[in-house]
């Protein structure tokens, strides 16, 4: 699933306008409903406003959206995208 797939669901879950979604980002309506069909990024700090207000689990979201991120990244390297994310995946572990 994905993050926009996953912020639709949990809104139509709890039955909420995406006007609704959109005020409490102070955004306008049209602009949330490109992010909800992925034509838009939303800002890591939205995610904070939209999990609380859809009672979701932040951190399923920020990976979600983190993977979403990615994935935009790699999109255009699919034969190398592999090996990438392996080497990041191991400088990541060094890391900790």
């Amino acid at each position: 699933m994905t993050f926009t797939e996953r912020i639709k669901q949990l809104r139509e879950q709890r039955q909420l306008p995406q006007r609704k979604v959109a005020e409490a980002l102070d955004i306008d309506g049209a602009t949330y409903c490109k992010i909800e069909r992925g034509e838009r990024k939303a800002k890591r700090e939205q995610l904070v406003i939209i999990a609380e207000l859809l009672g979701a689990d932040k951190e399923e979201l920020l990976t979600l959206w983190l993977a979403e991120q990615i994935a935009a990244v790699v999109a255009d390297e699919k034969e190398i995208a592999d090996k990438a994310l392996n080497i990041a995946k191991k400088n990541i572990a060094k890391k900790k």
